[in-house]
């Protein structure tokens, strides 16, 4: 039977209605792209990250990991470039004045902008097209020109004169600069030689203009960035190898489905970058980026070089030949992981045939899912049952998540855990009284 394709509200729908996603202060009327992982979600998103982890950092021998810091010197974002170009094209309508990204607006009437493109390029794509947009707000056009916002997200840590423009701190907008900082601590303090890779999990934040589709545009996310210092002659090669490794990731350690991921290159690089691909996801509002693999130069060490003053350059212990490594990235974004693993596993159907016999089903693999195993004993009102019930939930929550529910018929039961993806439930009934056997019932059959 074909699996279902739900819409992007029918998701976020279950993901409230089953504890894995809330909006943030919905009480207070909620906030655009902020949103809080409920008590299922927030184990689904550890399994993410943990096997990211696993993949980067345990099943890799010259990777290790990092945790910087949210907050860093002012100058570390001069010298990266963000404080003067990290930036999106903003509209305002001047009918409403809600503000939008005109990058956004002509993707919706089919015209591609790119990221790259200098204000000039922009004004004169948008003022081509923009007699087909409408404001998402009134449905008017009259919009302003377009110009660039900066994305990056000010704070007043340490600054105590009450006036933010002097000196400001800003909140990381994207968490690869730590381990750049960090590439002379990790050489001088680990037996890393080159190539290796400094992986690292974190949050960033940027003042996104107009978040939209759900979770997979934030204003306050998490990355999984890994960063692979290797000699400037095997840069290209290197990136193929990684181009090819996070590839088999999404098939054989998430369980996609291959026809739910392509590649897309670049048609735009940095001026730095050597070359670019990011590989998309089909989310229930079209392919979109899911992951990006960079081949990024020397750029960062040697910006943060210049910056600091201080060398950033590996030395060969065998040679002796000193050199700035150059960089291929690996860069995939929790949440946006997190909403493809819900859209590429949530399911309808019907086992039994019979009309009204349906089923909400999460078919994780057991690796992601939240819950492992569930145990149910047959009715709750007879101790010998419960007892032995118990027993058995003690003993596996010592190795991984576990469920104990006595409340409802075991039907009921069964479906409330198909709903959050629990690969096993065992049911103890008076056949376990006799010989000391269970039911164990499997998700999927």
């Amino acid at each position: 039977m074909e699996k279902k394709k739900f819409t992007l509200d029918e998701i976020a729908a279950f993901c409230k209605r089953k504890g894995f996603v809330y909006e943030g202060s919905e009480i207070y009327g909620g906030m655009a792209g902020l949103y809080d992982y409920g008590p299922y979600g927030s184990l689904l998103a550890d399994n993410i990250k943990n096997e990211w982890k696993k993949a980067m950092t345990q099943m890799e021998d010259n990777i290790v990991g990092l945790d910087g810091a949210i907050f860093t010197r002012p100058e570390v974002w001069v010298a990266s470039g963000h404080v003067g170009g990290f930036s999106d094209p903003l509209v305002e309508c001047k009918e409403c004045n809600t503000r939008s990204r005109a990058d956004h607006l002509l993707e919706d009437v089919g015209v591609e902008a790119d990221d790259k493109m200098t204000t000039e390029e922009l004004n004169t794509l948008w003022n081509a097209n923009v007699v087909k947009i409408k404001c998402p707000s009134c449905k008017k056009t009259n919009f302003t020109e377009v110009r660039k916002f900066n994305l990056l997200v000010s704070s007043n840590l340490g600054n105590f004169s009450g006036d933010w423009s002097k000196a400001p701190t800003y909140l990381r907008g994207e968490a690869c600069q730590t381990v750049y900082l960090n590439f002379k601590n990790v050489v001088q303090s680990t037996r890393v030689k080159v190539p290796f890779g400094i992986a690292q999990i974190g949050k960033a934040f940027r003042n996104e203009i107009s978040p939209r589709q759900y979770i997979f545009r934030k204003r306050e996310f998490e990355q999984m960035e890994m960063q692979y210092f290797v000699r400037p002659e095997k840069e290209l090669e290197v990136f193929e190898v990684w181009r090819q490794k996070r590839w088999d990731y999404y098939l054989n350690v998430m369980g996609f489905k291959a026809e739910n991921i392509k590649w897309k290159r670049h048609s735009t690089l940095a001026f730095y970058a050597k070359d670019a691909y990011d590989i998309l996801y089909n989310f229930p509002f079209g392919f979109q980026e899911l992951e990006g693999v960079h081949s990024r130069g020397n750029h960062d060490l040697s910006s943060h070089a210049k910056g600091s003053g201080q060398e950033l350059v590996y030395v060969d212990g065998g040679t002796g030949e000193k050199f700035v490594p150059h960089i291929v990235e690996t860069a995939v974004g929790l949440d946006r992981t997190f909403l493809a693993v819900i859209t590429e596993f949530l399911d309808v159907d019907n086992l039994s045939g019979e009309e009204g016999d349906e089923r909400t089903v999460l078919r994780l693999p057991k690796n992601l899912a939240p819950v492992k195993f569930a145990v149910l004993p047959l009715v709750k009102n007879r101790i010998e049952l419960t007892e032995v019930a118990a027993r058995i939930y003690n003993d596996l929550k010592n190795f991984c998540k576990v469920e104990y529910d006595e409340a409802g018929t075991v039907g009921k039961r069964y479906r409330r855990q198909d709903e959050i993806g629990t690969p096993y439930c065992i049911t103890v009934d008076f056949q376990t009284l006799e010989d000391g056997t269970v039911t164990i019932r499997y998700r999927d059959n």
